[in-house]
């Protein structure tokens, strides 16, 4: 046995400082026993996953694997373990642990760890399933959340994203994790510059790149499917998402998907936008009234059944309207799974209850606050069930295989 660690939650703010390897690990077990306990279904037999490691991409890589059989590569940018005090990202542990159980199950599984934007992980990957993966793409899945992006046009300019709102300023409250108190934030309207460079970073632009070398390489196969997740939301959150900097970023993703369409044309593919439901993330807690519509909405989810994880909200995703025959198209033809979230009734439920939460009572049974905190700890192994372990072998986690 190595050098053992103490491991503790450490938050500073609404950003975690401290991760749980083992609760990481329990949390992939998790969710595979739950798409499994679902039963296998028809779909993908070959895999990429830009942006794998966590949330709806490591979801979606998860649902493929053990609800599919497909073979997996993930592209993703984690810190492995640099000292004692610094054990690295929940991503990177979630990577090795799918890609142990996936090898257990006769699954390929690959990760690549690095930045999706540049045109060296690129032809990495493409290198990889031309000479090691075992044949062509049948899915790809774009779920990236990028600070910032280098133009491959120019290497001396980087493009940063923003979450702000667009033409005026918003106040909304906002928790702060750390201290469990709500507190009133006001964001400020971006400027010009920063809407580009957000569109640039969380548009399209990359996905088209992906598809667009992954066909010139030859390795897209007949009825290739792509997706890429978006998310509108209810009114109470437009101000940041549907007509915020995002919600700019999300169209010019759609105007891409219709490219994208046009180049998958010959092959019978087919280019997907999917609109996400509301879940807990490491963004999420950083947009004022988003965490607070969360409490509410988690709530009432608790009461009328639907709430969903990231691994339910995907695996119903590809299983029922992906590789299913129960799609719910809008009137752009994106699917729709947050339909569940947005029902009338759930939303005139989730607006009564914003109204009566109060920096007394947030936290309290009236709200889903005990739900979101848990969910946002479990991000990095942190209150996982069965696994309770206070310390790490440190010398073990250097040796762990990527």
């Amino acid at each position: 046995m190595g050098k053992m660690v103490k491991i503790s939650e450490k938050l500073k703010g609404n950003v975690a400082r401290s991760v749980n390897p083992y609760g990481c690990r329990q949390e992939i077990l998790n969710q595979i026993s739950y798409v499994q306990g679902k039963g296998s279904y028809t779909g993908a037999k070959k895999a990429l996953i830009i942006g794998g490691s966590s949330s709806y991409g490591l979801a979606s890589r998860i649902t493929a694997a053990f609800g599919q059989g497909a073979g997996t590569i993930s592209v993703a940018f984690e810190r492995p373990p640099k000292d004692e005090t610094m054990l690295g990202t929940a991503g990177w542990y979630n990577n090795i642990y799918f890609r142990e159980e996936a090898e257990k199950a006769g699954l390929k599984a690959k990760n690549f760890n690095g930045d999706c934007f540049t045109q060296a992980m690129k032809d990495q990957v493409i290198d990889y399933i031309k000479q090691e993966f075992g044949g062509p793409l049948d899915l790809l899945v774009y779920s990236v959340a990028a600070p910032k992006r280098t133009n491959p046009d120019n290497p001396d300019e980087t493009w940063r994203s923003v979450i702000k709102t667009v033409g005026q300023s918003v106040t909304g409250e906002n928790i702060n994790l750390e201290k469990d108190e709500l507190f009133e934030q006001t964001v400020d309207p971006a400027t010009e510059d920063e809407i580009e460079a957000t569109k640039h970073v969380m548009g399209g632009e990359d996905w088209e790149i992906w598809v667009d070398q992954l066909k010139k390489a030859g390795v897209l196969a007949e009825g290739f499917k792509t997706i890429l997740y978006s998310y509108i939301g209810p009114k109470s959150t437009y101000a940041f998402y549907h007509e915020g900097t995002l919600g700019a970023a999300k169209d010019a993703a759609e105007a891409s998907s219709h490219k994208i369409q046009k180049n998958l044309d010959d092959i019978n593919g087919e280019a997907l936008i999917s609109v996400s439901r509301a879940v807990t993330t490491k963004a999420s807690v950083v947009i004022p009234i988003f965490p607070l519509y969360c409490l509410a909405l988690y709530k009432v989810e608790e009461q009328t059944g639907t709430h969903e994880t990231p691994i339910m909200h995907k695996d119903r995703l590809f299983r029922d309207m992906v590789y299913g025959t129960k799609r719910e198209v809008d009137e752009n033809g994106r699917l729709r799974p947050d339909a569940w979230e947005l029902r009338p009734d759930i939303q005139e439920k989730v607006a009564t209850l914003m109204a009566k939460i109060t920096p007394e009572n947030f936290n309290t049974d009236l709200t889903g606050y005990a739900e979101f905190r848990r969910e946002f700890m479990q991000l990095n192994g942190f209150e996982v069930t069965g696994a309770d372990e206070d310390e790490v072998d440190f010398d073990a986690l250097t040796k762990l295989r990527p």
